[in-house]
């Protein structure tokens, strides 16, 4: 009968094994935690005292902020903490509860780039109805619907992987625990698993973009058939933040999920995973505030009150 010993931890690689570049990916990765974690806490502050930010959108806005806050922090501590220990290790557990939160607070995301879609529809081609649509109700139920599936799909996945064996070795090529590059570690057959992980994924993201894409295609229509330059403009502005963010995770996620781990090495992988799971974080509250008249003026209203309390 062969020998097994059961993994109660796991070694993880991190983004890379040069000396010489560790001290600089640590500067460089936790200049940019700082700065997510600055944008998206900024963001939600500004639209919790702004009562001119209490609209439908915003309350969406501020649910990204969190679920980017959430899903980035569940992973860069440990990128950090890689790059300045040599033999980063994992306890089983931990490992268990980074894949399931990590897994949930991203598809929390998805399905809630799919509800600002349905927004944005209803702000811009039926805004006389756009109150009675968007309801206080509405959004707390579209909202709830996203957190639900997503903490669904994360214990999906993470059961799903948890259930295989690992006997063998224990050495994570990457610097967190994600579905694929555990999965692989397995002396169990883990093929059902990943294409459970692809089906899944492939689901969860052509739902929301089935969604993001008609919502889009409406609202295309609409802006073709305004006669102002004003409205024309306006609903542009409206849409362009969000179909920028849309793009930038989409593309990032369809590489890593919807596709078998073997038709991209881990390299490839980790250089995909730090965009997706520390970049776009922070580039999100930056997108919307930038080119969002709103959030500009209530961050210039929270600046002169600061300056009016300091004099």
């Amino acid at each position: 009968m062969e020998n097994r010993t059961k993994v109660t931890h796991f070694i993880l690689l991190g983004l890379t094994s040069n000396p010489e570049l560790q001290i600089p990916f640590f500067i460089i990765f936790i200049l940019i935690y700082l700065i997510n974690l600055l944008g998206n806490l900024g963001m939600i502050t500004l639209i919790l005292l702004d009562s001119r930010l209490h609209t439908p959108m915003y309350f969406f806005l501020c649910n990204l902020s969190l679920v980017d806050l959430c899903y980035s922090s569940a992973v860069t501590p440990t990128v950090l903490s890689g790059l300045l220990i040599r033999e980063n290790s994992i306890s089983y557990n931990a490992c268990a509860a980074q894949m399931f939160f990590f897994a949930a607070f991203v598809t929390i995301e998805n399905f809630l780039l799919g509800a600002m879609a349905y927004d944005r529809f209803a702000a811009v081609c039926k805004p006389l109805h756009y109150t009675s649509t968007m309801t206080t109700g509405v959004c707390a139920c579209l909202t709830i619907s996203c957190y639900a599936g997503g903490f669904l799909n994360g214990s999906i996945h993470t059961g799903d992987t948890f259930s295989l064996s690992f006997c063998m070795s224990n050495v994570v090529h990457h610097f967190f625990c994600d579905v694929p590059a555990v999965m692989v570690l397995s002396c169990s057959d883990w093929h059902v698993t990943e294409m459970t992980l692809v089906y899944a994924a492939s689901f969860n993201i052509f739902l929301s973009l089935i969604v993001i894409f008609m919502s889009y295609l409406f609202i295309f229509i609409t802006i073709l058939k305004m006669h102002s330059a004003k409205g024309y403009w306006k609903a542009l502005s409206t849409c362009g933040s969000h179909f920028t963010a849309v793009s930038v995770f989409y593309g990032t996620v369809i590489f890593m999920y919807v596709q078998p781990s073997s038709s991209h090495s881990m390299d490839t992988a980790k250089l995909a995973s730090v965009f997706y799971t520390m970049v776009i974080p922070m580039l999100n509250p930056l997108v919307y505030s930038l080119r969002n008249k709103d959030v500009k003026n209530a961050l210039k209203k929270v600046v002169e009150k600061a300056k009016l309390s300091l004099c």
